[in-house]
């Protein structure tokens, strides 16, 4: 029996809600049918990529409060220094206060393994050997990644993390290369139950499953786009001419960052004209906003972060600087989080937690939910206690 709250965070990278329909997943159901699901699937935050929503959970903050707003952007104090991707652990780009840096300010200890952005060394956090498995090691089996918290859990009481987040990047990788409705897709969400059930073994071999908490999310969902469904930004010539290296990136979202002294306004202008006119192939499926003016509902528009020019394409459809010779169809997501392709999963089981379903809720919500759980203070961020309190016993 562990007389302290131990909580574990699986994160299941491009896990769509539904995809536990798709296959038996018996391990996944116990955690589910024994627990608290959100239902139909939870809200990622917007854009629907990984690094963003992985750094939502970890913090409670939207994308313009936490400043990871895509897996890879340029850093608008500095447009020389390198672009953020998915591997850099300089603080510089990370803000807000991560779960395993709140247990740590607390007194207590977290493990981390391979969750995006916890090898960051800032505040009370230093990545320790022990307890922080980084980025480099990605390619070690998943079953090795199970067996580490397994280890964690093992620990001595006095060394034993209260808080531990574990990372694995499938199906993402089979979403994206072989799309949702793949046998490659259904043999990644098999594999991951069998991941789910490896753990739950461990915990019931040593008498504690029902004393400690599981929770597993996910970061977005998928849906199939095909070249069919692409806008091709090279087609806006005859209204305006963007240089390519003003677009911070592009495919489900276009992310513009225009050098000071041009204006801002006139580019949307001219690009929305261009898309509206019939005369751009699927240009009637792409919308382009000022930040600002984005739907509030994004959170995107109010925080620090964030760039000033936003084009949204509607769902399946993708956005291109220019053609290629690529005509395969794939997985995609980065879209509006309104789109129901788009849900990720929240299936909890432990103490705290009821059998019930709950309504959808934001992924933001996660972070109170772990502190509660632990009973320790946190950060300022986007959750709300009052949710925190309301989903648990």
């Amino acid at each position: 029996m562990i007389k302290k709250p131990l909580v574990i965070l699986i994160s299941v990278d491009g896990f769509k809600w539904g995809y536990q329909f798709k296959t038996s997943t018996p391990n996944i159901d116990f955690i589910k049918e024994n627990g608290v699901e959100a239902f139909p699937g939870m809200i990622p935050v917007f854009p629907t990529v990984t690094m963003p929503n992985h750094n939502s959970i970890a913090t409670g903050l939207y994308p313009a409060w936490h400043g990871i707003i895509a897996n890879s952007f340029v850093d608008p104090s500095d447009p020389s220094f390198p672009r953020f991707n998915v591997s850099w652990a300089d603080p510089r780009w990370w803000h807000g206060e991560p779960l395993w840096e709140t247990v740590v300010r607390n007194g207590l200890r977290a493990g981390t393994y391979l969750w995006p952005g916890s090898e960051v060394v800032r505040g009370h956090w230093t990545c320790p050997q022990e307890y922080c498995a980084r980025l480099a090691n990605s390619s070690l089996a998943f079953e090795d990644r199970i067996d580490s918290i397994l280890k964690f859990v093992d620990m001595p009481v006095s060394k034993r993390p209260s808080f531990i987040a574990v990372y694995f990047d499938n199906p993402d990788h089979a979403g994206h290369a072989s799309g949702p409705d793949s046998q490659e897709l259904t043999d990644a969400v098999s594999n991951i139950d069998k991941m789910v059930g490896r753990l739950l073994d461990g915990l019931e071999a040593r008498g504690i499953l029902n004393d400690v908490h599981i929770i597993m999310v996910s970061d977005h969902g998928m849906v199939t786009s095909c070249e069919s469904k692409v806008i091709y930004l090279e087609d806006l010539a005859p209204w305006i001419r963007i240089p390519d290296e003003w677009y911070d990136w592009v495919g489900a979202v276009v992310a513009l960052r225009p050098p000071r002294g041009f204006d801002a306004k006139h580019i949307v202008k001219k690009m929305n004209e261009g898309l509206q006119s019939g005369r751009v192939n699927n240009g009637q499926f792409l919308k382009v906003f000022l930040k600002e003016d984005l739907p509030e509902r994004l959170h995107f528009s109010h925080g620090k972060f964030g760039q000033p020019i936003i084009g949204l394409a509607s769902e399946s459809y993708t956005v291109k600087l220019g053609r290629s010779t690529n005509s395969s169809c794939g997985g995609f997501h980065g879209y509006d989080n309104a789109y129901s392709s788009m849900r990720s999963v929240f299936f909890a089981h432990g103490p705290r937690f009821p059998k019930r379903k709950v309504a959808s809720f934001p992924n933001v919500e996660i972070y109170n939910i772990i502190t509660t759980i632990i009973g320790i203070r946190g950060a300022p961020n986007n959750g709300t206690l009052s949710f925190a309190r309301d989903i648990l016993i």
